[in-house]
């Protein structure tokens, strides 16, 4: 994932709201989200090269995404996968407080990441760039730095949440995915500088991003109501940005 948008304890019908987009070259194989055949509790995407994935739920209950924390100057050739770190959770029993304290100590091993854990009791944020935090009651926004680093899509992401939240109306995934489909570049003195270059800087800044060989992949929205009914929602992209399919899935816990 490229960018996670969550509301945690906000809204008053939904505990966990969460809207995020997954950019990836479109050359790297993955599944489109379903129930796993070799963990069918688990419903998420796929990276078909390692076997991880960047979002996914449970029908228990469990959560887990992950972004990538973007410094081209310390990528490391032989890092481990980190969509295993989605999975692991998923797969596992472990709370989420345990399931981090055991990763922080091989943390560095990974390229950088930025992951999110928890379920309906609580939500853990870990970056091996910081340090695990529980959170309280908010609305939060990760992108390719640090939990709410104010880069403009992050800003402009929790404005659009926010408003979403405070409508009169239903939540309805489509809300969700038409706030996720923004592809507004702001101001060149607004761009962060990440170590990829101006014109980089100006591709990946939308919510949304399309390039010839990498852009959003799929957009995926989740609604967990006070009840513990979930819905999980994906829309998945083409290399020219036009919607391919959308699926919704509800599990009841």
């Amino acid at each position: 994932m490229c960018l996670l948008l969550f509301a945690w304890r906000v809204h008053e019908e939904y505990p966990l709201v969460l809207a995020a987009n997954r950019d990836e070259f479109y050359e790297r194989p993955s599944a489109s989200a379903d129930f796993w055949e070799d963990a069918p509790d688990i419903l998420a995407g796929r990276d078909l090269k390692e076997g991880g994935t960047w979002l996914g739920i449970t029908r228990s209950g469990r959560i887990a995404a992950l972004t990538n924390y973007r410094d081209p100057a310390s990528l490391k050739a032989d890092a481990p996968s980190r969509g295993k770190l989605v999975s692991g959770y998923l797969r596992g029993e472990k709370a989420a407080e345990r399931y981090l304290a055991e990763l922080a100590p091989d943390a560095g091993r990974y390229n950088g990441f930025n992951l999110l854990v928890g379920d309906g009791f609580g939500l853990q944020y870990f970056s091996n760039r910081g340090a695990p935090k529980l959170l309280e009651p908010g609305i939060y926004g990760i992108s390719n730095s640090l939990l709410d680093v104010p880069w403009p899509k992050v800003l402009l992401g929790k404005r659009k949440l926010a408003a979403l939240l405070a409508g009169k109306g239903k939540l309805t995934t489509e809300g969700f995915f038409r706030l996720l489909s923004d592809r507004s570049r702001p101001p060149d003195d607004q761009l962060p500088e990440t170590g990829v270059g101006r014109e980089w800087e100006r591709i990946l800044s939308p919510l949304f991003i399309q390039s010839p060989a990498y852009g959003t992949r799929s957009a995926t929205v989740i609604l967990v109501d006070k009840k513990g009914k979930t819905t999980f929602a994906e829309r998945v992209f083409d290399e020219n940005g036009a919607p391919l399919m959308t699926t919704r899935t509800v599990i009841s816990l």
